[in-house]
């Protein structure tokens, strides 16, 4: 059976669908790279904002147009609205979140047991994933009581991987030939934390860690987004270890303390500016990026003025700047003092503003430097041979031409100059 994947959000989401892909591999199916030459397609659906789900209803919409017969939904999106996705046409059937690690199974009437499963291998995902590095899911799941957050809903109570599954996973990869790892989850510095409480000893993410370096070849470790009261200075020491890579990415949501009140979130500005102090004390050239929430309910003016003062302090080497959107089911959807959507919009335009300013002057601060990039992605490029994108340590988006494709290999790159959001520069 020829089979079309699909995922729309975060990494985990990511993460689960190539899991899926070796699944439906290791069951002697073919993965195609579009919807028009499938029989069977799978939607990782999001709900983080009301576009992300639009986009969920979109593309399960365009997949039954591209004539996919059988469509099975699942995700986070699906998890939520499970009547509104079986309406949708073509829904063969609905998989909520906590069925979701069975979906082949079951989709194939096997036994999940006997899935001999294939090397995370980069020959990736036909179509849109074509990434090199590789994505470990290792916890899913929140505790956390975001007021803004319907992630939680939809995702349930933390729940770690166990660490022999997580090492298992990686040595897989590794044997695929990624070159990179990239550790996510829901609240990934949560890791170890059920597993504490349930054994009466004290796991953290830092665990976790040290035994992925200690027990693997792993050359470049990366963790995708960290919550930062999940961090200390014992855990950034891990930073002097030159394989995992010098990027942290800590969601601010706000510079205002009292927002982060109403937010329910559990740090300071006080506390992230601490935070990051002492990670660039470790890692002076370190990129640190973050995500903000324009026009949270109640965000006066002057709220809104301590945030973006925060941000241009901070001097973030990138970040992501999402408009407040009202989850139904959260507690700041029925807050009082929802901001006017173009307040939202205005306010979120000047912050992204900000956000490019200092991501600008990060990037031209590596400009003369050497600095080894993995390339993610082959374009051919006339006479001057192939033109590759990737990635350096501290996740600049770099571009080079090379006379010959070398997609998922890693090479030392002199960085020349910054030509928009990217930087050029030559293979050495």
């Amino acid at each position: 059976m020829k089979i079309f994947l699909d995922t729309i959000g975060c990494r985990l989401n990511q993460a689960e669908i190539e899991t899926m892909a070796r699944q439906f591999r290791a069951a002697g199916h073919e993965i195609v790279a579009t919807a028009e030459h499938a029989e069977l397609a799978v939607v990782n659906t999001c709900a983080v904002t009301t576009q992300a789900a639009s986009d969920s209803r979109s593309k399960i919409r365009n997949i039954a147009r591209a004539g996919v017969e059988q469509i099975i939904p699942t995700g986070c999106w699906t998890t939520l609205q499970p009547k509104e996705a079986a309406a949708l046409p073509n829904i063969l059937r609905v998989v909520t979140n906590d069925q979701k690690d069975s979906l082949v199974a079951t989709t194939l009437n096997l036994e999940p047991s006997t899935f001999d499963l294939e090397p995370i291998e980069r020959s990736p995902i036909p179509g849109l994933h074509r990434r090199t590095r590789a994505f470990i899911k290792v916890q899913d799941g929140c505790d956390n009581k975001c007021t803004f957050c319907i992630t939680t809903v939809a995702r349930g109570e933390g729940r770690s991987r166990p660490l022999a599954d997580v090492i298992s996973d990686i040595n897989s990869a590794l044997a695929g030939d990624s070159k990179e790892i990239v550790l996510t989850g829901v609240h990934l510095g949560s890791w170890g934390q059920d597993i504490s409480t349930a054994l009466n000893v004290n796991f953290h993410l830092r665990d976790l860690v040290n035994a992925i370096l200690r027990e693997t070849d792993v050359k470049r470790l990366r963790l995708s987004s960290l919550e930062p009261w999940d961090l200390n200075a014992d855990f950034i020491s891990l930073w002097t270890d030159q394989r995992l890579m010098p990027h942290l990415h800590l969601p601010l949501q706000s510079g205002s303390e009292s927002t982060l009140r109403r937010m329910a979130r559990k740090t300071t500005p006080a506390s992230f500016r601490e935070l990051v102090n002492a990670a660039r004390d470790v890692m002076p050239d370190a990129a640190i990026t973050t995500d903000i929430i324009a026009g949270f309910p109640g965000e006066t003016d002057d709220e809104f003025a301590e945030t973006l003062e925060f941000v241009k302090e901070i001097q973030f080497a990138g970040g992501h700047v999402f408009s407040y959107s009202p989850r139904p089911g959260t507690g700041a959807a029925k807050m009082k003092g929802q901001i006017r959507p173009e307040l939202r919009k205005r306010r979120n335009h000047i912050l992204q503003e900000a956000l490019e300013e200092s991501a600008k002057i990060y990037r031209e601060k590596f400009i003369g430097q050497k600095m080894s990039a993995l390339w993610e992605s082959t374009t051919e490029y006339g006479e001057y041979g192939w033109r590759m994108e990737g990635w350096t340590g501290n996740y600049l988006r770099v571009f080079a031409n090379a006379p010959t494709p070398r997609w998922n290999e890693v090479d030392e790159v002199e960085l020349q100059e910054v030509d928009g959001g990217l930087i050029k520069g030559v293979i050495l």
